[in-house]
């Protein structure tokens, strides 16, 4: 029976001081990242000789399935590079630790003294060698029901890790794991609330605008657009080709919407809603070079779509400004957080009067009034709209 490891009184006292650290001090450090770096760095105090370690989060993130956080000897803060979907089919993926990890490996451990035609082949250990790098670790990170993350340790001390470092880091995980699951999982919450409600929606819900009813009056730039034609095309096209087309709209649209300081609230089946507060200088403004973007990245789409025989995709947008209500709206127990009120209405109603005008974006003249100086706008006419008393005067926009 192997004995024990030795270990330093001194040494396993630093020990204590890294995990003591690590469980009662980084309850204020609201980010992973910055958290394994000052571990990495601790670590390196308390004489386990880490020169370079990792950490492989999933998040399924709409547009990437997780995180590599890495650390360096050297480095005050961790560098975050984020995973793509398809990482997995990858060859820096397949036959990798981590690949052994996720297929179920309890732990890596790779000697890189040695003849490297003795070891694993992968290319990542052939990359550490050149660093000149010793002794590789990877394990499991378990967090609750079994999901498995990845934390890695690297050393360039002569002759690798010694049994005591190992003790040591093994000793760290279960600590890790609750706290990185903490900050993945709040990471995880704001992601999701940021993906179906908007950036800043989202930040009022996660500081406790939950309550039913709950919301301030907001006056803002009010846009409202619809696809054209979209229940012919979902009843004669097939499932998958309707969602691919749905998708590339909704991207065509969107990507301009965010970059100009916009926020969409929700997508309501093949039509949008987006507000552009008028706290923001130039919204309005900012409004209108969203929309000649979008228009510009449509005209893209549809002559991709034509490539492969699809239809050019139509579609009309309602452009208003005025007082909305901003918050909480539904039943007990399932909320929206939405805008109402009759500016809402009013981009609504002009959205739908673009089909029967035969015009792709029309604008209220309450809306004209904060660009009109700026922009080449074509006054159209006073049109009565539904819902409303006085005959509306009309601006198209053609960006």
């Amino acid at each position: 029976m192997n004995a024990p490891p030795k270990i330093d009184p001194v040494t396993a006292r630093s020990d204590r001081d890294v995990l003591h650290w690590l469980t009662n001090d980084t309850r204020d450090e609201r980010f992973i990242d910055n958290i394994f770096a000052e571990l990495c760095i601790r670590l390196q105090r308390a004489g386990v000789p880490v020169k370079r370690a990792s950490l492989h989060i999933l998040i399924h993130h709409p547009q990437w399935l997780g995180a590599r956080i890495m650390w360096a000897d050297g480095m005050r803060e961790a560098e975050i590079a984020r995973v793509d979907y398809d990482v997995r089919e990858r060859s820096e993926y397949i036959g990798s630790p981590a690949n052994e990890v996720h297929d179920g490996a309890t732990e890596v451990r790779e000697n890189l003294e040695r003849d490297p035609s003795l070891g694993r082949k992968h290319a990542v250990f052939d990359e550490m060698r050149a660093k000149g790098l010793t002794d590789y670790v990877a394990w499991p990170l378990y967090h609750t029901l079994g999901k498995r993350h990845i934390v890695t340790f690297a050393t360039d001390r002569p002759g690798g890790f010694d049994d005591a470092h190992i003790a040591s880091l093994l000793e760290l995980l279960p600590v890790l794991a609750l706290v990185s699951e903490i900050r993945v999982k709040n990471r995880l919450a704001r992601t999701l609330l940021e993906t179906y409600v908007g950036s800043h929606a989202s930040e009022l819900i996660l500081a406790g605008a939950t309550r039913r009813g709950s919301g301030t009056t907001v006056r803002a730039a009010i846009m409202i657009c619809d696809l054209r034609d979209f229940t012919r095309i979902s009843d004669n096209w097939p499932r998958d080709d309707v969602i691919d087309l749905l998708n590339g709209y909704f991207d065509a649209m969107s990507e301009p919407i965010a970059r100009h300081g916009g926020e969409i609230l929700k997508f309501i089946g093949d039509g949008l809603l987006a507000i552009f507060p008028l706290s923001q200088s130039s919204a309005c403004a900012n409004l209108l070079h969203a929309v000649a973007e979008a228009r510009q990245a449509m005209l893209a789409l549809n002559e991709k779509n034509s490539e492969t025989g699809r239809e050019p995709l139509n579609y009309g947008i309602g452009v208003h400004v005025g007082d909305v209500m901003y918050g909480n709206i539904g039943s007990r127990s399932r909320l929206d957080f939405t805008v109402i009120g009759p500016a809402v209405n009013m981009a609504s109603r002009l959205e739908a009067l673009t089909k029967q005008l035969g015009k792709t974006v029309l604008l209220s003249r309450a809306f004209a009034d904060f660009v009109e100086n700026d922009f080449d706008l074509e006054r159209v006419g006073e049109y009565p709209v539904r819902g409303f008393n006085d005959p509306i005067e009309l601006f198209a926009y053609h960006g």
